[in-house]
């Protein structure tokens, strides 16, 4: 019995020629991995599970085979294909793919998402279309207005599915689904497979063919594409290190991801004191600041973008080198999502996490989960930026003097020649091309950070706990002057950790983790220190929003004493 070999071409898979054509055109030569696993099926009809990290080439996974099975008629309002995904950048990013691809066939491909004139939805979908690339929110609404038709629909592609769910869109994915026909083809990708991705996959996919592709490596046993590094950094310093990490890796272009905006809006003003032309991108901008600011960063005009998550969802910059991690990601699935930005198309890419030593040991979790390893080094010294900048300063000469267009300053070197070493005019020269390019520093080294020898929140893992207090058989320690305790219906058992009740906090408040006293973490509830004067604010902040998914009823613990 022989096996007929993997498919190596675009040809191969069975694809029309117009799709063919249009690959060509664009310079696609073969399929990556994923497509090659996917379209295979997909053309079968079948339903998919697919798990790809981004930058693996899954968008044209379900784009092609989608619209190879357009049928030749198509003149009906109602479309053949919708595409969920999550973000406004994303639907634009997907419906441009569509309509590369498809242009030869002529397909119909019309993005659907908040901020867009609606009119012109209403219009197109009145006109008819063949594919609907829509963020759920936008979907919902047309389907609550009745101006979407999903009756007629053949294939759904639910694209960064586990995005869309830590988004809060799980109930808009219901609801969408239920107005398709039953017999529709399924497509889901997720970086991740959280519990939560399988279950909708159980409800919703029949018998999928399941796949899971990791990043390309450049060959076998050579290092991945992305370069991941951490720093150990104590908070006070670390806008210094990163100013000096950014000096000696002088990235291309580099997103930073900081947790609050009010920490997005405070670095980017610090880095454009050290020269960094940075742009800030967070959820309290509206749509035409974000358009404005992605417009600098795609045209090259700004090199640093410093984003929260939420803003940073679905963007995609073709010159990104280096993402950075201003903090350790609370989750070990937002670290693959951040960082699988870049070392696409076979580049290197660069991820940098800066960590408080407190945070050490969520590097570690992030290790074992995505069973990559992530170096510790120490922050560049100023003798390390310095060699840094001499070795550009090198670099720059020498292109320079291959280019050998020096005439016209001969007869400066010939003057001066006449007094000094030749030796010593180059050293000048040197000296003064170097300085003209920021060689010179007066900053200090920055402090080591020591690593914390143990956690330092108590385990209180064995002993019975009554609700609302200290932990049975323990008397209770009273919070420090000007704080008050707070109790939070959470703990171990809920997957709980320092860093996201800190996080929690400081997303949702004015406070920042500096005003967050002592955190003990029980197996069945959380005790946490505030400021008296905003503890009111920290309890509706918290239960207006959810804590690793479920909602944490925050009161004031009843054994802390009221001021």
């Amino acid at each position: 019995m022989t096996t007929e070999p993997d498919p190596t071409t675009f040809a191969d898979l069975g694809l029309r020629p117009e799709l063919l054509a249009a690959l060509d055109a664009l310079g696609y030569e073969e399929p990556t991995p994923i497509q090659r696993e996917a379209i295979g099926p997909m053309l079968a009809g079948q339903d998919v599970l697919g798990q790809a990290a981004t930058g693996t080439g899954k968008t044209a996974a379900f784009a092609l085979p989608l619209l190879h099975r357009l049928p030749p008629d198509r003149g009906r309002s109602g479309p053949f294909a919708l595409v969920l995904v999550p973000t406004r950048e994303l639907c634009m990013q997907v419906s441009e793919a569509l309509h590369r691809y498809g242009k030869q066939i002529g397909a119909r491909v019309l993005p659907i998402y908040g901020g867009q004139p609606i009119g012109r939805q209403l219009r197109e979908l009145e006109r008819g279309v063949d594919v609907v690339v829509a963020t759920p929110g936008r979907a919902v609404d047309h389907l609550a207005r009745g101006t979407m038709d999903l009756s007629g629909v053949a294939v759904v592609v639910l694209d960064e599915a586990d995005e869309m769910l830590d988004m809060g869109f799980a109930e808009d994915h219901e609801t969408i689904l239920s107005g398709t026909p039953q017999g529709r083809q399924t497509l889901l990708f997720s970086a991740t497979m959280p519990a939560r991705i399988n279950g909708i996959a159980r409800r919703h996919l029949r018998d999928p063919v399941r796949i899971q592709v990791e990043r390309d490596l450049p060959a076998s046993g050579a290092p991945p594409l992305v370069r991941q590094t951490a720093y150990v950094v104590g908070r006070a310093h670390k806008a210094a290190a990163l100013g000096r990490i950014l000096d000696v890796e002088s990235p291309t272009a580099a997103i930073v991801f900081c947790r609050t905006r009010e920490q997005v809006d405070e670095l980017t003003e610090t880095m454009n004191g050290r020269g960094y032309r940075a742009e800030a991108l967070h959820g309290g901008m509206n749509q035409e600041q974000r358009d404005r600011v992605m417009g600098r960063v795609r045209a090259a005009t700004a090199d640093l973008l410093v984003a929260t998550d939420v803003a940073a969802r679905g963007l995609d910059v073709e010159h990104l080198t280096h993402v950075v991690n201003y903090e350790v990601p609370s989750a070990p699935e937002s670290y693959v999502h951040r960082i699988g930005r870049v070392g696409r198309a076979g580049r290197e890419g660069v991820a940098i996490t800066l960590a408080e030593p407190r945070e050490h040991r969520m590097l570690k979790t992030i290790e074992r989960v995505t069973g990559q390893r992530i170096k510790v080094e120490k922050v560049p010294t100023t003798a390390d930026l310095q060699a840094r900048r001499l070795e550009l300063t090198r670099a720059a000469l020498h292109e320079i003097l291959l280019e050998d267009h020096l005439d016209d300053y001969r007869v400066v070197v010939e003057t001066l020649s006449d007094d000094f070493d030749v030796m010593q005019v180059a050293l000048a020269a040197v000296k003064l091309a170097h300085q003209a390019g920021g060689g010179t520093s007066g900053d200090d080294d920055i402090p080591e950070a020591a690593l914390p020898r143990a956690d330092r929140v108590e385990p209180a893992g064995t002993r019975p706990h009554r609700e609302g207090g200290a932990p049975a058989g323990r008397k209770s320690r009273q919070p420090a002057a000007g704080r008050t305790r707070l109790y939070l219906a959470l703990g171990r058992r809920d997957g709980v950790r320092p860093q996201d009740v800190v996080g929690a906090i400081a997303g949702e408040t004015p406070l920042s983790g500096r005003d967050i006293g002592s955190i003990e973490i029980t197996e069945t509830f959380t005790l946490v220190e505030v400021p008296e004067e905003q503890a009111s604010v920290v309890v509706d902040a918290l239960n207006a929003t959810r804590v690793k998914g479920r909602k944490p009823k925050a009161r004031r613990d009843r054994d802390a004493p009221r001021r």
